[in-house]
């Protein structure tokens, strides 16, 4: 097994402050609250369970709605319910060394992981809602296989294979050991998140923000399981500098921020990391010309860190919420193809495909906070119930649509 050196949260205090711009462009913090250093964010006192993505209100508020056979949360239970993610006769796959080179290729163990990573998910959540105990052991068996096996992952794609798999295993892992509770060996499941998952991706990276923003919710998710104040803590301090990096406001001035180890100190090198777009609106993502998959990886985690965090008591939607609603609504609104792309946005064409991806922070600003969000509610609606992406996002409609809680 690699061992990587953990960096302690207070290693990035350097970080925060730095959201750089050119010095010709950028915004004093009289311009807005956006341009504003943020003060520190320390975990919380202590940590809520289950606390990762969904909390024990918003599972129960889900079971009321599915024990009534109400609408959206039934069509999304069966959805799920339905999947092969739910079989009851599902094999775990684990392997001691995951290999993923660029888009899985070559794919040896990437899938599976994922896969098998998210079907423990599901069976957690099958389990509460409905009771059946088989769901719960069937939850127990995948983690169980897999934290008695893996030992590294390999291979260029490595950060974002353990990204996305540690995205999935705390969620069904909080669900199991702190409301099931009937679970030997979550201690050796603890120690696989904490030896193999974790340096992988503690560092962060400097690619494309999708996968710092992915890597953020698997460190955080991770804080929360092992109740690691450290841990959590560096989790937020990646993300108070790569959110800013990754979403555009104007209030921003006339650059996008950017992380200071990247080195983008001047237009030229922004624009080409902003995939060639060289007029900056609010909402755009730095991967909004790439492709809107990759940009909805990016704005999901976002989503995912900031429920998390509110659920452990530290609401970070007054300070990251506007992002978050800008880059749903800008990338909503071309997603639905409604209308002609202009030539000045990714010169003409976008690549749509933004995934089910959209109802953490659409129930979030919308349904709890009463947001407004047009064209993010439409496409919302219109693609209930929402499923998969098959990498780390999963049932959203269930956990998350009209959640009050």
């Amino acid at each position: 097994m690699r061992t990587k050196p953990l960096l302690l949260a207070t290693a990035c205090a350097a970080l925060v402050a730095g959201a750089l711009s050119s010095p010709a462009v950028a915004a004093s913090s009289a311009d807005s609250p956006h341009s504003a250093v943020p003060a520190a964010v320390d975990a919380p006192a202590t940590f809520t369970h289950p606390g990762v993505g969904v909390s024990r209100a918003q599972l129960d508020f889900v079971r009321a709605k599915v024990q009534a056979g109400a609408q959206p949360w039934t069509n999304a239970f069966n959805q799920a319910k339905s999947s092969s993610y739910a079989s009851l006769s599902r094999t775990p796959t684990p392997r001691a060394v995951v290999e993923c080179g660029p888009y899985s290729n070559p794919n040896l163990g990437c899938t599976n992981e994922r896969e098998d990573a998210i079907a423990a998910y599901t069976d957690a959540l099958l389990w509460y809602l409905t009771g059946d105990d088989r769901y719960a052991q069937k939850a127990i068996q995948l983690m169980d296989a897999w934290s008695a096996t893996i030992q590294d992952h390999t291979n260029s794609n490595a950060p974002l294979q353990t990204a996305w798999s540690a995205s999935s295993w705390p969620k069904a892992a909080e669900i199991i050991r702190y409301v099931y509770g009937n679970w030997p060996n979550s201690g050796r499941f603890a120690t696989m998140l904490r030896n193999v998952y974790l340096p992988e991706i503690i560092n962060g990276s400097n690619s494309n923000g999708n996968w710092e923003l992915s890597m953020t919710e698997a460190i955080q998710g991770i804080g929360v399981f092992l109740e690691d104040k450290t841990v959590y803590d560096k989790a937020i301090a990646l993300y108070r500098v790569r959110v800013p990096a990754y979403v555009y406001l104007e209030s921003d001035g006339a650059l996008p921020k950017t992380k200071p180890s990247q080195n983008l100190d001047t237009r030229d090198k922004i624009v080409a990391y902003w995939q060639g777009q060289g007029t900056f609106v609010t909402g755009l993502t730095q991967e909004t010309c790439r492709d809107f998959t990759h940009t909805g990886y990016g704005i999901s985690s976002i989503s995912h860190v900031l429920e998390t965090s509110r659920i452990q008591g530290i609401d970070l939607y007054p300070e990251f919420g506007e992002r978050l609603r800008q880059a749903l609504g800008f990338q909503s609104r071309w997603e639905r193809n409604l209308e002609p792309v202009p030539s000045w946005l990714c010169n003409g064409t976008v690549n749509r495909g933004l995934g089910p991806i959209t109802e953490v922070g659409y129930n979030a600003l919308h349904t709890r906070l009463g947001i407004a969000m047009t064209n993010t509610q439409a496409l919302t609606e219109s693609r209930r119930p929402a499923g998969s992406n098959n990498l780390f996002v999963a049932w959203e409609t269930l956990t998350h649509a009209e959640n009050p809680s």
